[in-house]
């Protein structure tokens, strides 16, 4: 039986030995082949990270694409930005990532692409109709391995400049992916690199691969302050999201590396359009404004991201989570190994201490993402009700659940379209008003859970447990 909520707004993603057994993924296998075969595909390419259950689901999902009909190219235990690189560098008709990024490790899930386009939303929806329906292509497949994490780390070299200060960077690979590219590109460019956590293990001993959650990078900071480093930087398990700590060990999350990304192109590119989504600090959007820039404030996820860039012709795009998209002198997709030798670059052209290069920002004071537990049969459904309570009372975007603005601050409540959470984020002048705007939010969704629990249980629709 296939579990109808592992296809999610823009990948497949679920518990791996409870919602996606080998029939599942080869049923989706045979689904995505289908879909590749007649958009006139004759091959894809293949990878996955070093989760545990990733082998098993590999060769699930390799019978089913071999089923439908399609040779595959294997590039066996890669980051996902090594399987973006193959849709441009080897001109396959769609590629599909086994990851399951920065999730717990019992999870794992799918990112499809066919040509070089991500799937999201409807098309990934139609997956799993296909798969429901077994309506699917059927021929001879086969399959053949392609390394190509020795191109991907020439491609990135040859568009990097010489450092005429190599940092000297703590690099904490988390136990995944980035560990394969991360270290030998930054050490190419003549860094001092300090490796963490370099040793591929689905297990992620140490801890949890997501730079998103503070816990997380309090081995960065330690071995920061303990070498005396320049900067630190983490990974999380597929090596799509960056995270960085400065010299002093304070962390610069992605919108405050993304005011400095897109300082130096719009350096380069006056008036460029820069997309971030809604949990960015309102220091970026207005930052870039100040420098002449068109800012656009858009949903999350690598998928919705990617398509609005192409629309709109970005330079640069990026996540509060730390995806980060580089259209300029790149090719406009999330690789967190090259947003980091970028970061790199600025710190080495600069001849600043990190810390310095965002000090003349006005203080702001926020929460990291939080996460609030919300089962997925009632989350889509809070955030819907609470989108149209809020928007009546205050001054709000709405583009991807809702973001609260007031003049000294924003909050926001969005569905986790990965996780069964919410998440919240909040900024304001002072920890006073950051207090003030966060009661007022997380008081709202405890409301509005409460009031949909209680008519889900009186439907019969949730069972009391």
């Amino acid at each position: 039986m296939i579990n109808p909520e592992i296809f999610r707004q823009y990948d497949i993603r679920g518990v791996a030995d409870r919602d996606l057994t080998d029939f599942v993924v080869t049923q989706v296998g045979r689904a995505i082949g289908t879909t590749a075969r007649r958009r006139g595909a004759a091959n894809l390419t293949l990878g996955r990270d070093c989760r545990y259950s990733s082998d098993r689901i590999h060769d699930a999902l390799l019978a089913g694409l071999m089923q439908s009909g399609l040779e595959v190219w294997d590039l066996g235990v890669v980051p996902t930005p090594v399987l973006y690189f193959s849709l441009y560098r080897l001109q396959p008709g769609g590629g599909v990532m086994i990851t399951g990024s920065h999730n717990p490790g019992h999870y794992n899930g799918l990112k499809v692409a066919i040509g070089q386009a991500a799937l999201h939303g409807e098309q990934i929806q139609e997956l799993g109709r296909l798969a429901l329906a077994e309506d699917f292509e059927v021929g001879p497949g086969s399959c053949r391995p392609v390394p190509l994490i020795d191109t991907y780390l020439q491609d990135l070299t040859q568009r990097l400049p010489p450092l005429p200060r190599p940092p000297r960077v703590v690099v904490d690979c988390g136990n995944g992916t980035a560990a394969l590219t991360a270290v030998p590109l930054y050490r190419h460019l003549g860094c001092e690199v300090i490796e963490l956590f370099a040793e591929l293990d689905g297990s992620f001993p140490h801890h949890h691969p997501d730079p998103t959650v503070v816990e997380n990078l309090q081995d960065l900071i330690a071995a920061v302050k303990a070498h005396g480093a320049d900067l630190g930087l983490a990974f999380d398990g597929d090596a799509d999201r960056i995270g960085a700590v400065d010299e002093q060990g304070r962390i610069v999350w992605g919108d405050d590396l993304m005011i400095l990304f897109g300082r130096e192109i719009l350096s380069r590119h006056p008036g460029a359009t820069i997309i971030a989504e809604v949990k960015c600090s309102m220091n970026l959007y207005r930052d870039i404004a100040k420098r002449g820039g068109r800012a656009i404030m858009w949903k999350a996820g690598h998928s919705l991201i990617k398509a609005k860039m192409k629309e709109e012709q970005a330079q640069l795009a990026g996540e509060m989570s730390g995806h980060i998209f580089f259209a300029d002198r790149y090719y406009g997709y999330d690789d967190a190994t090259y947003a980091g030798a970028r970061l790199l670059e600025i710190l080495s052209q600069s001849g600043l201490p990190l810390s310095q290069l965002l000090g003349d920002l006005p203080r702001t004071f926020s929460t990291p993402e939080l996460r609030v537990e919300m089962p997925e049969a009632i989350k889509f459904q809070v955030v819907e009700r609470l989108t149209r309570d809020l928007s009546r009372r205050f001054q709000s975007v709405t583009i991807d659940g809702v973001r609260v603005e007031f003049e000294d601050g924003w909050g926001l409540v969005r569905a986790s379209n990965t996780q069964p959470a919410l998440v919240l984020r909040f900024e304001a002048s002072s920890p006073e008003r950051l207090a003030q705007i966060r009661e007022l939010l997380e008081t709202e969704v405890r409301r509005v859970e409460q009031a949909v629990v209680r008519e889900a249980r009186g439907s019969g629709s949730m069972r009391e447990t």
